[in-house]
This record gives C-alpha cells, sequence and structure tokens, in this order.
C-alpha cells in the first residue's frame, strides 16, 4: 500500500510539474498583456516602451515600479504600481501621473476584496464616478475619505478597502515625485493618509529631465 501510494503521489506531483510548464508562458503572455493596456491607460499618448524602461524606485525599504512615458522625446508622466494590504488581501494598482503629479486614472491590477463590495475600487474611483480621484494630486495633501476629513467618497460600506486605496495612491504619489505629500518642503512623506505615521522619502524626483532624455534614447 505505501508502494502505491508513493508511486501515485510521485505521478500526481509530475503532472502538475508538466501543467506548471505547459501554463507558465500563456499565463507570463496575460500577464505582460494586461500590464501594457494598463499602462496604455494610465498615461496615455507614449511613444516610448514604459515597460522596457522600468525603473525601481524605493522609499522606506518599499519598492515600486516605475513605467517612465515620453512623446516626442519629452517627458509626459510615469506609471506607479503600488501594492497595500486591503480588507481581504494584497490590493495592487497602477496609477497614472502627468509630469505636473496630477492623476490621469488607475488600474487595479490585483485584489482579494469583497465581490460587490470592496471589489468595486475597480471603478469607484475613475473620471465621473462618486470616488473620483482624476486631475487630483497628494502634492498638497494626502488623498483621504471623507470620513477622516477628506474629500474622497469612500466606496459604500467598503470603508476599509478605500482607506487602503488611497494609501496605495498616495504611495505611488511618494515614489513618482520625492516629494512631501502634506504640502511642507523636505524629504518626510505623508503617505498614511488616515493615520498620523510618516515615510521618509530620500530618493529625487524619479525622472528627471535628463534621465528622461536619456530613457528617450
Amino acid at each position: 500500500m505505501v508502494l502505491v501510494l508513493t508511486g501515485i503521489t510521485i505521478i500526481c506531483v509530475g503532472l502538475l510539474a508538466a501543467m506548471n510548464e505547459v501554463t507558465k508562458e500563456p499565463i507570463a503572455a496575460a500577464n505582460a498583456k494586461t500590464l501594457s493596456d494598463a499602462v496604455n491607460a494610465v498615461v496615455p499618448g507614449f511613444d516610448n516602451n514604459p515597460i522596457q524602461e522600468m525603473k525601481i524606485q524605493e522609499v522606506n525599504g518599499v519598492s515600486y515600479k516605475i513605467y517612465p512615458a515620453m512623446k516626442g522625446g519629452e517627458y509626459i508622466g510615469a506609471a506607479v504600481e503600488s501594492t497595500v494590504m486591503g480588507f481581504g488581501g494584497d490590493l495592487t494598482i497602477l496609477v497614472g501621473f502627468n509630469k505636473d503629479g496630477q492623476i490621469n486614472d488607475y488600474s487595479l491590477l490585483n485584489h482579494a476584496e469583497t465581490p460587490g463590495l470592496g471589489a468595486k475600487a475597480d471603478t469607484w474611483f475613475k473620471k465621473g464616478n462618486k470616488g473620483d480621484i482624476t486631475g487630483k494630486s497628494p502634492k498638497n495633501g494626502a488623498l483621504t475619505v471623507s470620513k477622516d476629513g477628506g474629500q474622497i467618497d469612500a466606496i459604500t460600506a467598503s470603508t476599509i478597502t478605500s482607506r487602503a486605496f488611497l494609501r496605495a495612491v498616495n504611495a505611488a504619489y511618494t515614489a513618482f515625485s520625492g516629494q512631501q505629500v502634506d504640502g511642507a518642503t523636505g524629504a518626510t512623506q505623508q503617505v498614511d493618509g488616515a493615520t498620523s505615521a510618516t515615510q521618509q522619502a530620500t530618493s529625487q524626483v524619479i525622472v528627471s529631465s535628463d534621465t528622461a532624455k536619456g530613457a528617450a534614447n
């Protein structure tokens, strides 16, 4: 019986390994297309390849992926990937900023939020919707929900998800600009929105004009 069970286990493990090899490339291709579509949506109008020119920006030991957007050799903004803990698990968004730090759009890349509630973050904060964040910038203050004294309407019955989403947006801006999002000068950045905790950002603006020209070349 032991030999039979061992044999079955070996066969099952082999089948799973084979299936993983078969599906690995299609999954990677699907993920790459999802990311490409998201970058195109949140920083439209570029003529370079932001994904190939991706940069890593570290803030307080956390790494953020920055996808710089260029047009005609000029920097027009960037998409920033940011992950925080939501209500159900990790929540990952891609936030598009124009060169002045205003939010163009965002794409929800991954989440484990409750269907019909927190999952509404996929569209709730987009242009024309109740929690619209487009055109706004954390430059002069962290974006927070109205329940915490901010100006952004939280998703109905999903305040925790809404707070997490805005933390991700504020953190994305921190990585994008290296500026303090509470409006003061210096390196300290308020990216948690609803709490008094702060993060130290020691980096400079993620893409200077010289770096942007170099990326275009």
